[in-house]
């Protein structure tokens, strides 16, 4: 089968189309991806097996995507293209990467009348309605979530499958939307072994916090992430561990909050921002790191959803200190690796924490589960059958 996949934006990178486009081609079928070039480029070139098809895009479209379903506007703007791309591939399947794009899609689609399928990367209304600039003019009047929760209700019904990440994601669809639990498979994010198995270590970066006793955080930083439960939890457990360093690979427009906490409570000798760095840079500091911490708070959106993180901090064998929502605490205690704390609770994050700093056998253990885990359970081959699945009833379907 010839499958499409579409996504709104640049590629590379983007670990969840790279994986399942990895999975279904060693299933025997061939890729071509949909995507955007914001400097106006349209261009094509072949990556790691997927035929990669770019088309020229705009500043002015990648902001009207944020108003997808307040004016009609992007999808009219991206129909031509999309259906241009499908029949010059001739596409016999349609993969529609996150909800963005999906009206388009269907437009597009609307003559060909080929098989859908929608992949939600996230709960997408529900964690706008966190995004700091949906708070404040202009965005608070100009985006409802409402009409982006009736629309994605809409595309669950009109496409021929969705795909989520979770169980949990799942039964939420399910029961919000009212759709087939039939139509909705679960496609876990996972982390690729050569992530771990192949990567270069820099001596540099490793062993910046040799001295330290090093919890490490990567990823995106915004306020929800609850990185300021992790700064609150240094300072209350700084005495006991003096020698504590929290280090956090990653960024975001609010980092100004968490740099005025840490000056706030004089943690400038216990709190180091390394910024935004390239994904080639985590294994160097997952390998200095003594504990890998995800403490997000508690909403829909985060008890429904699984980080990369997770699967990274695993695959080098470093213990897990997690918030409790629901997803990653279940997760964790899957793999038993790791602990959990209360979201949002500083001193709950401390005295676990002290747990495993006291407790290096504890750590070595919970490490090695977690090893164990994304290697022989949660590897890409095991959590993409799923997907292989969905394709092989989705064609014998089209062939009835």
């Amino acid at each position: 089968m010839r499958i499409g996949m579409i996504l709104d934006k640049s590629f590379p990178p983007d670990p969840r189309v790279e994986n399942e486009a990895r999975v279904l081609r060693d299933a025997g079928h061939e890729l071509f991806l949909f995507c955007l070039d914001y400097r106006g480029v349209t261009s094509k070139e072949s990556y790691e097996g997927i035929e990669v098809r770019r088309y020229g895009s705009s500043s002015f479209e990648y902001r009207m995507s944020a108003l997808a379903y307040t004016i009609p506007v992007y999808s009219a703007m991206l129909k031509g293209r999309i259906r241009r791309f499908l029949t010059e591939n001739q596409i016999d399947a349609i993969h529609v990467h996150d909800m963005v794009i999906a009206d388009a899609v269907i437009k597009a689609n609307a003559s060909l009348k080929l098989p859908m399928i929608l992949d939600l990367h996230e709960n997408r209304p529900e964690i706008m309605a966190h995004y700091p600039h949906l708070h404040k003019f202009p965005g608070k009047y100009l985006v409802s979530i409402k009409k982006w929760k009736k629309k994605e209700a809409l595309f669950v019904h009109a496409y021929d499958r969705t795909i989520v990440v979770t169980e949990q994601a799942r039964k939420e669809l399910c029961e919000r939307t009212g759709v087939s639990e039939s139509k909705v498979i679960v496609m876990p994010n996972t982390v690729r072994p050569e992530f771990f198995s192949d990567a270069v270590v820099n001596d540099s970066i490793s062993r910046k916090f040799s001295d330290h006793f090093c919890l490490l955080y990567l990823g995106d930083t915004g306020i929800r992430r609850g990185l300021l439960t992790a700064i609150e939890g240094v300072e209350l457990m700084r005495n006991r561990i003096p020698e504590a360093m929290l280090v956090i690979v990653g960024a975001n427009s609010t980092d100004a909050v968490l740099r005025d906490r840490v000056k706030q409570l004089g943690l400038e000798d216990h709190v180091s921002f390394e910024g935004w760095q390239k994904e080639d840079f985590f294994p160097s500091y997952l390998a200095g790191a003594d504990i890998c911490i995800s403490p997000l708070y508690k909403n829909l959106h985060h008890d429904t959803t699984l980080a990369n993180k997770l699967f990274q901090y695993m695959g080098f064998s470093k213990p897990i200190l997690a918030s409790d929502v629901t997803a990653q605490a279940d997760i964790l205690q899957r793999s038993g690796s790791g602990l959990t704390h209360r979201a949002e609770d500083a001193g709950d994050f401390a005295e676990k924490c002290l747990e495993l700093y006291e407790n290096a056998t504890l750590r070595n253990q919970m490490g090695a589960r977690g090893k164990r885990f994304v290697e022989e359970e949660f590897n890409l081959t095991r959590v993409g059958r799923s997907l292989v699945n969905c394709y092989s009833n989705l064609n014998a379907e089209t062939v009835k």
